[in-house]
């Protein structure tokens, strides 16, 4: 079973064993000041039965120092398969944390997954990598005609911010006339990195300008992907080989600050 001989490299790759660990189907006290050792939450993430324990399991592993190492990336890869939405969602989270740059297209397949929450998460994953590959996919998904979730709309929108092409400006304009706040919000801010320029939300002011200038990537900004900040829990500081999932904004893999558009954008 591929569950199992993952976790089987879990355990070779982190140097513990199967001994330790907490239960947990019971919330106590002492599983709070007993927390699972890298061998048991790799023996969750692997768990056939319990999809809370999978997604559960991966979370802690794709948070650890050493999460981002060969062989667990490998096992987010294929639990972008898993047959649980919530776990293939922790997966497309965990590739995009810390994939590579042919992982965009991977993630890009689960821009069509059944679940919102996924394809939400495979959008969000993307604003991490940048892969011109992924453009179309991302177009649709920041589309109401294709994406009904108005925050993987958003997302996608985000993401776009990236890729200095002609045709994702004007999907960026079309966003701003969205039905929902979050993807006029998401649109803007990418038309904004993209051009330096700031008409607001008017779409209109956004087409003229567009229609009367050459190069509508003069003014381009650095982009960077949002990240998520909050205050560490308190057994955050007792678990050694746990870090409070906070990071600094950074541009996503594979993009560098001279990055050129893409061919469709010149």
């Amino acid at each position: 079973m591929v569950f199992v001989y993952f976790c089987t490299l879990f355990v070779s790759g982190c140097g513990a064993d199967f001994t330790g660990g907490s239960n947990l189907e019971q919330d106590t006290i002492l599983n709070i000041f007993s927390p699972p050792d890298p061998a048991e939450a790799a023996r969750w993430a692997a768990d056939p039965y319990d999809p809370d324990k999978r997604q559960r399991g991966m979370l802690l592993l794709s948070n650890a120092p050493w999460g981002g190492d060969p062989v667990y990336l490998r096992f987010y890869r294929l639990a972008m398969d898993d047959e649980d939405p919530t776990v293939r969602a922790v997966a497309c989270e965990a590739v995009g944390r810390h994939g590579l740059t042919s992982d965009a297209v991977l993630l890009a397949e689960s821009l069509t997954d059944d679940s919102p929450i996924v394809r939400r998460a495979a959008a969000e994953a993307l604003q991490r990598i940048h892969n011109p590959a992924v453009v179309e996919p991302l177009i649709r998904a920041a589309s109401p005609r294709f994406e009904t979730d108005s925050e993987t709309r958003a997302a996608a929108a985000g993401a776009l911010g990236q890729y200095a092409d002609a045709q994702v400006v004007q999907v960026l304009i079309s966003g701003l006339l969205d039905q929902r706040l979050l993807v006029n919000q998401a649109a803007l801010s990418s038309l904004t990195i993209l051009t330096g320029q700031d008409f607001a939300y008017d779409a209109g002011a956004w087409l003229q300008w567009t229609s009367e200038t050459d190069d509508l990537f003069a003014g381009r900004g650095t982009y960077v992907y949002p990240v998520y900040q909050r205050k560490p829990k308190f057994w955050e500081y007792i678990v050694p080989w746990v870090e409070t999932p906070n990071e600094t904004a950074s541009m996503p893999v594979g993009m560098t600050r001279g990055t050129a558009p893409s061919p469709e954008g010149e």
